[in-house]
């Protein structure tokens, strides 16, 4: 595309060249959380930084994504023709590799509010450099750092039928708000800097997220060069995550609004949820099973048993793939309006989606229309469909056709019955089912964005994060319409750890390190203690294996914490639910203490009569010292015959092969996490082979059919002696006799 008043451009060194042009050698950029960055842009800028010392460049951003390479020998062996099959037509971020291997130059520096979970425990560089803040935060943040260059990938809005128009797509979460931010700090004599990528793989989306082009400074278009969005791989959902899922699709409420994170747990609760709705009576056997209502009282008073007549609406920061599953399954359907008095209504039931003569009686009644209607009356009534299109106030008549008006009072009955005729519409306009800030995700979910009906695509609202995840007054709506489109909030969120007083341990460890960043885990939980029906929930796994042993992950107490404990709600792990809000230690530690594996039960509860806060003849009930990874599997196992519980419920982008070798892998890591452990499986691994041949293809996967050196063929060993450890005899169709 040819430059067009300085302000198109189709090389990506041009685009460097014009910022500089704008804002100078110093040059602060920010960047969107995730999938949003654009990658040629950045990358132009990035090495421009590197061949010039003098350019001072710092990147402030978050959740800077790369296609994964593996440590050791073994995982570089199978991640890299995986990375390659899925990553491969991708441009790779080139800071963010250099940031990985420790090699930006000095005159760049990198600073990201959110890490990829455990990506940079051991980056001194990046420890050093993270800003700690929550996402609704982030905007102000970000300003403080001085951001003077905003870049930001974009979908084209003319092949999308709306040119001159550009779409956020993935990321309106902070650009919304931080762009008219700039503009002003530019009126106060700051050189700023706009820059907008476009990429037509992005798929498109309307509402808030659509702005106009001459928003931008810079617009580089080469469609030519665009290329596939990066992808998140789905992770397998183990029986112990389906179980959690399980019990938080029991605190979903019909009509209700829910918000959920990345991962196994949120998909584990979305496959969960979709069980309860199509398959309910294998799905109330599981519940029968665990006897949630009599164990765990609050199911009754705040979930559901049932499908989803009335259905869900979502409003989560991020737009799990999982969300376009609920909408396809009919459970994402429940719309919310922008109008907080008509959305009112819609939540007592005072008012359905079909407009009829009653609805403009209550309309009335409740003062949102007047009667005789005015002008801003007809207007409003169109906007919402409860008029036809058509309908127009001319002339102080309520005009319904070419050659048709009436008078405006609706009580009149000549009016009523010509509005019931040719004025009303068939269903209330303008409703919602989605609102998302930013969205990251496997390929097949970009695609079914991509093929979404127009119908649907315009029931998704892709909005600012402090739209979302704060209920003050913004923008886009005020704390009264937040609170009546947000009825029966549910906000499922995963920790690392919980601690018997009630405090949630979810980004950080003890030392200091930063796991992941708060994001907006805070906002959501604060939100929950607001909301008048509204839960939190926290999900997390009982334990973990960490140095080759079995820890608990809820524990007497820890030197981080993300969530206080005078926040604590709702608590879930494979082994039940704990109802916090509200009450006492006591009742607290012993709530947590039923949830947590049998093997620590003991011990925890020894801690907390030693600290006085459990009295001191209390023994642990029979019932509750169950809790193990068996009662786990009967408890799956219940819902009959078939595999309603998979791995994979959405799909996996491993082959069958590469799936019985990541389970290989996964348990020679266990084995080998501790120096005894290692020996011993080194001393094992010395004597297997596969004699039979029964590994043949898996070994060819890993390029350890015929090893050379000495390296490669302890590998191979290895990877024998970890396939024979899940699979002793074969996993593949080469059998031999």
């Amino acid at each position: 595309m040819a430059e067009r008043d300085g302000v198109y451009c189709d090389d990506a060194e041009r685009c460097v060249d014009l910022v500089i042009e704008r804002v100078g050698k110093r040059i602060t950029l920010g960047l969107p959380l995730g999938l949003g960055k654009p990658v040629r842009f950045v990358n132009a800028l990035y090495q421009r930084a590197k061949d010039d010392p003098e350019l001072e460049l710092h990147i402030v951003t978050a959740l800077s994504l790369l296609a994964p390479e593996g440590g050791s020998s073994l995982e570089k062996r199978f991640m890299e023709p995986f990375a390659r099959r899925l990553f491969g037509d991708i441009p790779e971020l080139a800071y963010a590799r250099d940031v990985a291997r420790n090699r930006l130059p000095d005159n760049v520096r990198v600073s990201e509010f959110f890490f990829k979970a455990g990506s940079y425990l051991n980056n001194r560089s990046q420890q050093r450099n993270y800003v700690c803040t929550n996402y609704t935060h982030a905007v102000r943040d970000l300003m403080a750092q001085g951001v003077n260059v905003v870049g930001q990938m974009v979908s084209p809005g003319e092949p999308n039928g709306h040119p001159g128009q550009v779409s956020f797509s993935c990321n309106p979460d902070l650009s919304l708000d931080i762009l008219p931010l700039l503009r002003e700090r530019e009126q106060k004599g700051v050189p700023v800097a706009m820059v907008a990528e476009m990429n037509q793989s992005l798929p498109w989306f309307g509402h808030h997220a659509a702005v106009e082009e001459s928003q931008f400074d810079v617009i580089y278009a080469q469609p030519e060069s665009d290329y596939p969005l990066f992808s998140a791989p789905q992770m397998a959902i183990s029986p112990s995550d389906h179980l959690i899922g399980f019990y938080a699709s029991c605190l979903l409420k019909d009509g209700g609004t829910l918000q959920v994170g990345i991962g196994s747990l949120g998909a584990s609760l979305v496959h969960n949820a979709i069980l309860r709705h199509k398959d309910n009576k294998a799905w109330r056997a599981v519940y029968d099973h665990l006897e949630v209502a009599e164990q765990f009282p609050v199911v009754r008073d705040w979930g559901g048993t049932g499908p989803f007549e009335a259905g869900l609406y979502g409003c989560s920061e991020m737009m799990v793939d999982g969300f376009l599953y609920l909408l396809k399954e009919g459970i994402l359907k429940r719309e919310v309006f922008d109008h907080a008095g008509l959305q009112a209504l819609i939540n007592r039931g005072a008012l359905a989606l079909e407009p009829s003569l009653t609805m403009l009686d209550t309309l009335v009644q409740e003062g949102l229309i007047e009667s005789p209607l005015r002008a801003r009356d007809v207007r409003w009534l169109v906007q919402y469909g409860i008029f036809r299109d058509t309908v127009e106030f001319r002339g102080g008549r309520l005009c319904l056709s070419e050659d048709h008006s009436v008078e405006t009072d609706l009580r009149q009955g000549g009016v009523r019955e010509a509005l019931a005729a040719e004025g009303l519409g068939s269903r209330l306009k303008g409703g919602i089912v989605m609102h998302g800030g930013f969205y990251v995700g496997p390929e097949v979910f970009y695609q079914a964005l991509r093929d979404l009906p127009p119908g649907e695509r315009n029931k998704i609202c892709m909005t600012s994060v402090n739209f979302i995840n704060h209920l003050y007054d913004h923008r886009f709506g005020d704390q009264k319409l937040k609170a009546a489109q947000r009825c029966h909030g549910r906000f499922i969120n995963s920790a690392m750890m919980y601690t018997l007083n009630g405090a949630a341990v979810s980004d950080g460890l003890d030392d200091g390190r930063v796991v992941s960043g708060v994001g907006g885990q805070y906002n959501f939980v604060s939100m929950a203690h607001e909301l008048p029906g509204a839960r939190s929930i926290l999900a997390l796994r009982a334990t973990r294996t960490s140095g080759g042993e079995v820890v608990s992950n809820i524990v007497f107490n820890y030197a981080h914490c993300t969530i206080p404990r005078h926040l604590r709600d709702i608590v879930i792990t494979e082994y039940g639910i704990a109802d916090l809000r509200g009450r006492s230690d006591e009742d607290v530690y012993l709530g947590l203490i039923r949830i947590a594996d049998t093997r620590f039960q003991a011990s925890l509860l020894k801690q907390a009569q030693k600290a006085g806060k459990v009295r001191e003849d209390f023994r642990l009930p029979a019932r509750w010292q169950n809790n193990t990874q068996e009662a786990v599997r009967q408890a799956l196992a219940a819902a009959g015959e078939g595999d309603r519980f998979p791995a994979f419920p959405f799909g996996c982008d491993f082959t069958d092969e590469e799936l019985v070798l990541g389970k290989a892998l996964k348990g020679l890591k266990a084995a080998t996490a501790s120096p005894r452990g290692k020996l011993a499986t080194l001393w094992q691994a010395l004597k297997a082979d596969d004699d039979s041949g029964s590994y043949a293809p898996l070994l060819e996967r890993m390029g350890l059919k015929q090893p050379t050196g000495l390296r490669s063929k302890l590998d191979r060993k290895l990877v024998i002696h970890g396939l024979q450890k899940i699979e002793p005899v074969k996993t593949t169709g080469n059998e031999k006799n």
